[in-house]
């Protein structure tokens, strides 16, 4: 069992005095270590490292350096790929093979970052475009913010912690790095990578501890120049709220459409639709959760895609050959459950799955729903999903905008003027076409619109909103 604290100024934290929280394998409850949880001074301490490093340090770094920091931090990460990935799996019950493709994408996201922390560009704007600005020249510059508050969740402890991380160094920031109580230690095990890669230890901040305690003081702060969040609708309402007039980037759910139309063939969709469903257990912001399927391919959709979610191996995360794990904890199988259990009262039929021993909640199909049931209105992250008939374009369409979110969906139809069109109409941050709502690519915008948050993600656009447009002007002789 690994003891972890929280790393400010390179130092760990480690006074017996502190309250402690174990960190349990949500598969066996096996204690995979316990952290001693941080102080609300020890907070400010790490906001202060954070903010006298931007000043001496971090802001005049020049951009080959950090460029350097975070190729060698790649470098470090995928030659520790099954170690973070074993540790993902024992911490966050995600099955090791998914784990692994976890670590690869973060390698991604830090090679990602280092070539576009040397492409951070300005521009020279036509002065003379306006009466009286001949003999003038201007021009923009992108100029680091300072302390970036990251705040990240559990389904991707490491990936997701990375999209913040690596975009904020690229940069030119600092960062107070808050990660999810239930999956520490990977953060923990980042922040020592970072440190031997380069990084100036008061850089980079680690602070562990309960966000119910820690989250309100980290988002007020006057140090803070940026708060950027993953999680839920609530916790992000509240930071909007709390944070003033601080740069906000929040990532916050969604619960995902996946429209099938009549010419789509079922045989190359389901596989993947299973998958998009059932990842990690449903517990992906962009899972897909509500899939609307033509009338004229309900019957043998249905069949197959059943058949397929049946057919998945369910068992140990860090057994190679387990497609599906656990939830994150048992209170959230629970809950699953009663959404289940209510959306059948009100006359929903369960195809498959539906069933909750623990932490575990076996894959479940829904039909004949309804768009008030909450599996329907609000994100389920868990593994449930909705199969739902449709006739025409226009009522799906209609049904797929449904919803207070709109963050990523899936439209599948070989008619490219259709597939446009839907697009075009569908109220979402993201839409692929011939593919599920689920995939991300690292490098493409990433969030939402409506109630599924505000900015986005995807390093080049992360970096744009970890930088502040400053111009210059100069009156020519």
């Amino acid at each position: 069992m690994m003891r972890i604290s929280s790393i400010i100024n390179g130092e760990e934290y480690k006074d017996e005095t502190r309250k402690s929280l174990e960190v349990k394998n949500p598969y066996n409850q096996e204690v995979v270590a316990k952290m001693a949880l941080a102080k609300e001074e020890d907070l400010h301490e790490a906001i202060d490292v954070s903010f006298s490093t931007f000043h001496d340090t971090m802001k005049e770094m020049p951009a080959h350096k950090r460029a350097d920091i975070l190729r060698k931090a790649a470098d470090l990460l995928e030659e520790r790929e099954n170690d973070f990935a074993q540790i993902i799996s024992r911490e966050a019950g995600k099955p090791i093979k998914f784990s692994r493709g976890e670590v690869q994408r973060s390698v991604q996201v830090l090679r990602f970052a280092s070539e576009q922390a040397k492409d951070i560009n300005g521009e020279v704007i036509p002065m003379d475009a306006a009466i009286g600005g001949q003999g003038r020249l201007g021009f923009t510059k992108r100029m680091p913010l300072g302390v970036v508050a990251a705040i990240t969740p559990f389904n991707f402890p490491l990936n997701l912690s990375l999209h913040k991380l690596a975009p904020a160094i690229a940069a030119g920031n600092t960062i107070v790095f808050k990660p999810a109580e239930k999956t520490p230690v990977s953060a923990y095990m980042l922040v020592k990578l970072f440190h031997e890669a380069g990084l100036p230890v008061g850089a980079l901040n680690l602070v562990l501890g309960l966000g119910e305690e820690l989250g309100d003081p980290l988002v007020e702060h006057d140090k803070v120049h940026k708060v950027t969040f993953t999680g839920s609708l609530p916790v992000g309402r509240r930071i909007r709220e709390k944070a003033g007039f601080k740069k906000v980037t929040l990532e916050l759910g969604s619960n995902s459409p996946n429209i099938l139309f009549e010419d789509a063939d079922v045989n190359e969709v389901v596989t993947d639709l299973v998958k998009g469903a059932f990842a990690f257990s449903g517990q992906v912001c962009i899972s897909a959760q509500r899939i609307y399927v033509h009338r004229s391919l309900l019957e043998s959709f249905l069949a197959e895609y059943k058949s397929q979610t049946e057919d998945l191996t369910i068992g140990d995360p860090l057994d190679e050959h387990t497609d599906f794990g656990p939830m994150i904890t048992e209170e959230a199988a629970e809950r699953a459950k009663t959404w289940i259990d209510d959306a059948v009262k009100n006359g929903a039929k369960i195809e498959t799955g539906g069933e909750q021993n623990g932490t575990l909640l076996t894959p479940t199909i829904m039909t004949n729903v309804k768009s008030d049931m909450k599996i329907i209105a609000d994100e389920v992250f868990a593994p449930i999903v909705s199969i739902i008939p449709f006739d025409t374009e226009q009522e799906v369409v209609q049904a797929a905008n449904d919803s207070i979110y709109g963050l990523q969906a899936g439209v599948f139809t070989k008619d490219i003027n259709r597939a446009f069109r839907v697009a075009d109409q569908i109220e979402m941050g993201g839409v692929w076409i011939n593919e599920i709502s689920t995939y991300r690519q690292d490098n493409h915008p990433y969030g939402g619109v409506k109630q599924s948050g505000i900015g986005r993600e995807g390093v080049k656009y992360a970096i744009e909103d970890m930088t502040e447009m400053k111009f210059y002007g100069v009156k020519l002789k």
